[in-house]
């Protein structure tokens, strides 16, 4: 179990370390010439984007760095609560937009985040 956790947890940092750091690594316009960015980059702020690529960017972090080194492992988790948090107001937000095709993504990454977030704290409990 705990190898499938390490893939998901990798795969999951690794999406959202690309994600996040396209966001905070672009400026606005590039961003919006990219068609998978582009309803963000259109409807937020600057601030916002970089914003939220950072919190990407730090939860990626957080699902590798504290479980691999054993520095406060309970971060773990908590990242990957936090990631699932984010992809709810991701669907919130495309969802406000009409733009349904990108709930599939959106699930696909809570769910993931939720089942790290629970093996990851059943872990930590024993």
């Amino acid at each position: 179990m705990n190898i499938v956790v390490w893939v998901a947890s990798g795969l999951l940092a690794a999406a959202y370390l690309f994600a996040g750091g396209t966001k905070l690594l672009m400026p606005k316009e590039r961003l919006a010439a990219n068609p998978s960015m582009a309803a963000a980059a259109e409807a937020l702020s600057a601030t916002s984007l970089k914003l939220i690529g950072g919190v990407e960017v730090a939860g990626a972090l957080g699902l590798i760095l504290p479980w691999l080194t054993g520095i406060a492992p309970i971060l773990t988790p908590a990242a990957a609560v936090g990631l699932a948090l984010l992809q709810v107001g991701a669907a919130v937000f495309h969802g406000r937009r009409a733009e349904y095709k990108q709930w599939p993504v959106s699930a696909a990454f809570l769910a993931v985040a939720v089942f790290i977030a629970a093996a990851r704290t059943a872990e930590v409990a024993r």
